[in-house]
């Protein structure tokens, strides 16, 4: 049996990701290839405070997307057979209905709580709600595709 919870040396393990790209931290709750949560440490000293925005920093919409992607394509990873998601990689295909409700300021935990919703051979429709302290910041609707891998 699986564990329910993963650490960033394991979802290194899994995804191509890394760091400043590499936006989760641990992985945890999880019900196998259904649900989970992602925790992300949001820093003062993370590499898009400089620039986004001087002053009075936010992490941006696009990498509050890209966590959620990489958080479903580590559940997603860690549930399949290792041998079948071998030398494949998970591909963002579309996003829909993303909300940002509030700004995320740097210096907190992120909370990412994503559901498979279904699959349908190699593509994956999930969807997420981004929470801080348990008050919803943003959520969204994703599509993804298992592809293989360029060797």
């Amino acid at each position: 049996m699986k564990s329910n919870s993963i650490d960033k040396k394991k979802i290194e393990s899994l995804l191509p990701h890394r760091e400043p790209m590499l936006l989760i931290d641990k992985l945890i709750n999880i019900v196998h290839l259904k649900s989970a949560t992602a925790i992300v440490n949001v820093k003062k000293n993370s590499f898009f405070v400089q620039g986004h925005f001087p002053g009075q920093p936010i992490m941006p919409g696009v990498l509050i997307v890209e966590a959620f992607g990489q958080a479903a394509a580590a559940l997603t990873a860690y549930g399949i057979d290792p041998k079948e998601y071998e030398n494949k990689l998970v591909y963002l295909m579309s996003v829909e209905k993303a909300r940002f409700r509030n700004p995320i300021i740097p210096d907190c935990e992120l909370h990412l709580d994503i559901e498979a919703v279904r699959s349908h051979g190699r593509v994956w429709k999930y969807k997420g709600e981004a929470k801080v302290n348990g008050k919803k910041m943003a959520d969204a609707e994703w599509s993804a595709t298992i592809v293989d891998r360029d060797k």
